[in-house]
């Protein structure tokens, strides 16, 4: 992958003069795990033996932003942000769910409705999305809308922005929406820690697979760092500790995986971009 040019705004950013590591996590579900980003953080600065900060925001646009100003160097981001901005991106590694590094979208509504069997059945009603960065939550079920011949924009009474998808979920479960598309991942996370809201749920359908959400560097991060980072993420299913935190995010492992592993997710951003 190409590395900016010196007169890029990425030339500006540089590492950070304590030494600090910063990673970038958007609140999927960690939102309300402060005990596991602790242990998450102390076994990264151990194994780098450098500081780690893990710095969490409300939107994915934000995080590329700070990456973008140098202020991150690492992110977990969608697939989606990252294709669009994959030019001055280094793809470091993707997690492990049930054995590969794929996910999916789901279509949920409340469990009371019986009846819906596709977000067709949700025309005129009301809808959450999760982040418009997003593709499970924002980007697939406009792309199934446009695909059976209807406008996303006009589809729905009204929509909202969650911004996270355990907030959508809980919406649906509430029923203060009428439907959502939530990431799959996140969903059987919320099933194992909050069975009583995932209860108040139906998946209506699920997406074809897609590369899970990845493990990115800005891509003038030094490559030294970058590679020290890498195998620390693929060495934590072959540490004691590094399991015990990969049991609790529900993930087997990260895996160093291509760009070609998100071929299908460019396909869909440039299909908005048509």
């Amino acid at each position: 992958m190409a590395l900016a040019a010196a007169a890029s705004p990425l030339a500006r950013a540089s590492e950070h003069t304590d030494g600090t590591l910063n990673f970038g996590l958007t609140p999927v579900f960690l939102d309300h795990r402060a005990s596991l980003l602790r242990q998450w953080r102390r076994h990264l600065e151990e194994r780098l033996d450098r500081p780690v900060r893990f710095t969490q925001r409300g939107s994915y646009h934000e995080i590329v932003e700070l990456l973008r100003d140098g202020d991150l160097d690492l992110a977990w981001l969608c697939g989606y942000p990252y294709v669009r901005e994959s030019d001055w991106l280094r793809l470091l590694a993707a997690p492990l769910y049930q054995g590969e590094p794929l996910y999916r979208s789901c279509l949920i509504v409340p469990h009371t409705d019986r009846e819906s069997g596709s977000i067709m059945d949700l025309e005129d009603r009301l809808f959450a999305y999760s982040d418009p960065d997003s593709l499970s939550g924002y980007h697939l079920p406009r792309h199934a809308i446009r695909g059976a011949g209807a406008d996303p924009d006009a589809f729905f009474a009204r929509t909202i922005l969650s911004w996270t998808h355990r907030n959508a979920i809980q919406a649906v479960a509430d029923r203060l929406v009428d439907g959502a598309a939530v990431d799959g991942y996140v969903l059987d996370m919320v099933a194992v820690n909050e069975p009583h809201v995932a209860a108040r749920t139906r998946v209506v359908s699920r997406s074809q697979r897609y590369g899970f959400p990845p493990i990115v560097a800005r891509g003038d991060l030094p490559a030294s760092s970058a590679r020290a980072c890498r195998a620390v993420l693929l060495g934590m299913a072959g540490d004691e500790a590094g399991q015990r935190i990969l049991d609790t995010l529900g993930l087997d492992g990260f895996a160093r995986v291509e760009p070609d592993l998100y071929t299908s997710i460019r396909e869909i951003a440039d299909a908005v971009d048509r």
